[in-house]
């Protein structure tokens, strides 16, 4: 059983909000601190950036209403927590947080699902989500500003819009980040969210690394860390993060990235070469 909404979805929105104020970050510096948390809904965006760098209000208004067309922007801008930039500081990658990890192998009806989610969206570009659940043989697509017919042709074995023809959007209902990680990491759900986190956050890293190495050994992986720690699954902290560098800046930045997460991110095959 599996559930994927696309990048429009609000909750999504607002992790491609949140990955764009962290791309912004990385523009200022290599590896800054940042975490970022995003509410919108009803022409309403609160934003709380907690960072080591400066990132101004109107870059983070353009952000804003760039993706979700909101200028009623509340934005609140705070340094790193003395005590974790303290963490960083011995001249190398430490684990910025505790955390538990998981990585499952994506199914052929997971990954499917996904690629169905894209192609609606290529010629749907707004809010939807859809599900697979094979124990009922239930596919069900629920699709914004499409009529069902149209999404008949696209989905004929589909259950369409149960209740009937729809809009979504911030206006219908509101999104918040890390909200969907269901869609971005199907099976391999467990301790923190993707989104809104540089990359000495294990729940960035870790989890990205997990993810890739259970897809190459074909098997699950499960893994644990302290804030702190310099070494994970037998490798150098600054390992997992620059394979998680490479993974981000394959997707095209850590906005890109929160569109699909991991599911429908860049080929892992391609990062095979990193994982032992």
């Amino acid at each position: 059983m599996y559930e994927c909404v696309n990048p429009a979805h609000p909750d999504k929105v607002a992790d491609r909000i949140a990955g764009a104020i962290v791309d912004l970050a990385y523009k200022k510096e290599r590896s800054p601190r940042i975490a970022v948390e995003v509410l919108i809904g009803h022409g309403h965006a609160t934003i709380i950036v907690e960072s080591s760098v400066k990132i101004s209000r109107d870059a983070v208004k353009k952000v804003v209403y760039r993706l979700a067309s909101i200028e009623n922007v509340k934005y609140i801008c705070v340094p790193q927590d003395e005590h974790l930039a303290e963490n960083q500081r011995a001249g190398h990658f430490r684990c910025g947080d505790n955390g538990i990890f998981k990585g499952i192998p994506l199914s052929k009806e997971e990954f499917g699902l996904s690629l169905i989610a894209k192609d609606i969206y290529r010629k749907c570009p707004f809010d939807g989500k859809y599900i697979l659940d094979e124990a009922r043989n239930r596919f069900i697509v629920c699709q914004s500003h499409a009529t069902n017919e149209f999404l008949r042709k696209l989905c004929p074995t589909a259950e369409i819009n149960p209740l009937g023809e729809w809009t979504g959007g911030s206006d219908v209902d509101a999104g918040a980040t890390n909200r969907k990680l269901g869609s971005d990491m199907a099976r391999s759900v467990s301790g923190g969210g993707l989104h809104g986190k540089d990359l000495s956050k294990a729940d960035v890293s870790v989890n990205i690394y997990a993810f890739l190495k259970a897809q190459k050994k074909h098997e699950v992986v499960e893994l644990s860390c302290a804030i702190g720690d310099e070494f994970i699954d037998g490798k150098p902290y600054g390992e997992i993060v620059a394979i998680a560098r490479q993974y981000i800046e394959a997707c095209g930045g850590f906005e890109k990235f929160a569109e699909w997460g991991l599911v429908g991110g860049p080929d892992p095959v391609q990062f095979y070469h990193l994982i032992k």
